[in-house]
């Protein structure tokens, strides 16, 4: 049941992903205009789904089930950091291809998914994930892709999506609700995170060199490592903690978290390679591949965990 909810939850975010390309194709708007609808996404947009996953009724169980997420989703970094570390002693990665097989494009996908497939009350699971990865990312990920072992803390500590954590986790922790007005503000800003994460990615895969995608060859590695590969090995480890920890729920919890790792490459990663003059169009095609295979890919990961 839950599979066919999240293949059913895919096709719907893929199809709107195509309204976006088809806008662009038939020149109504252009495909440099998804920066504002991106803009929009990362700065108002994303910290109102964030507060919002927190504005639930405090319990014990919630407490602990959001603890086990983040416990989740610290060792699942760290396999992840580990596991790469392995294979590039065979595979001798790029930077652009380090960070595009740990990183996942959990930020824009796993709330509409969750939402989607188990009901916004299994939202603050999914905050637990995105944390930990926005503050890794931002760290380990800002520095691969400088190719320095400077850190900007100030970048990570102002971030907004850092910061609207701590205001959530605060709010849940303390057993504070937002005003009936706000809370509703909140949850239909929240509300547009799928859809709007979608248009852009459609509309920036307007501009994409189609040729480019499917003729490299090593694109196709990058894609097995990062889509198959390890999320089978996270998968195993995720199957092995949900037997052994005693919290409630533990199984969907840690779905969740599995849904955060088997979703495509970041596309933060993108954005940094440009940035920082890695790879840009090569990191944009291994986000473009990801993108296409994960409505095969994680329904099967999702299939495989619930046996």
């Amino acid at each position: 049941m839950i599979t066919f909810l999240l293949i059913q939850q895919l096709l719907v975010l893929f199809l709107i992903m195509g309204c976006g390309y088809f806008l662009v194709k038939i020149h109504l708007v252009q495909s440099q205009e998804s920066q504002t609808l991106s803009v929009l996404t990362l700065y108002l947009i994303m910290p109102c789904v964030i507060i919002n996953a927190f504005q639930i009724e405090y319990s014990d169980e919630i407490r602990d089930g959001f603890l086990l997420a983040l416990l989740a989703a610290i060792s699942i970094h760290i396999l992840l950091f580990l596991l790469t570390w392995i294979l590039d002693r065979f595979f001798h990665f790029q930077a652009v291809e380090k960070a595009s097989i740990i990183y996942s494009n959990a930020g824009n996908l796993i709330i509409p998914l969750v939402a989607g497939v188990l009901g916004a009350e299994w939202e603050i699971y999914a905050s637990a994930f995105m944390c930990v990865q926005m503050i890794v990312l931002w760290t380990h990920g800002q520095s691969l892709m400088q190719g320095t072992s400077s850190v900007n803390w100030k970048k990570i500590l102002c971030n907004v999506n850092l910061i609207a954590i701590i205001v959530g986790a605060f709010l849940f922790f303390a057993k504070i609700s937002l005003p009936a007005v706000l809370a509703d503000t909140l949850n239909s800003l929240a509300s547009t995170i799928g859809p709007i994460s979608m248009l852009v990615l459609g509309m920036l895969l307007a501009d994409v060199s189609w040729r480019n995608v499917f003729l490299g060859k090593r694109i196709y590695l990058i894609t097995l490592l990062k889509m198959i590969v390890l999320p089978g090995m996270i998968l195993l480890f995720l199957r092995f903690l949900s037997h052994t920890v005693p919290t409630a729920h533990a199984r969907t919890i840690l779905l969740i978290s599995l849904l955060a790792v088997i979703t495509p490459s970041a596309t933060t990663v993108t954005q940094m390679a440009q940035i920082y003059s890695q790879d840009a169009p090569y990191a944009s095609t291994i986000n473009v591949m990801t993108t296409i295979l994960c409505i095969v890919t994680m329904p099967l990961m999702v299939t495989l965990y619930l046996l």
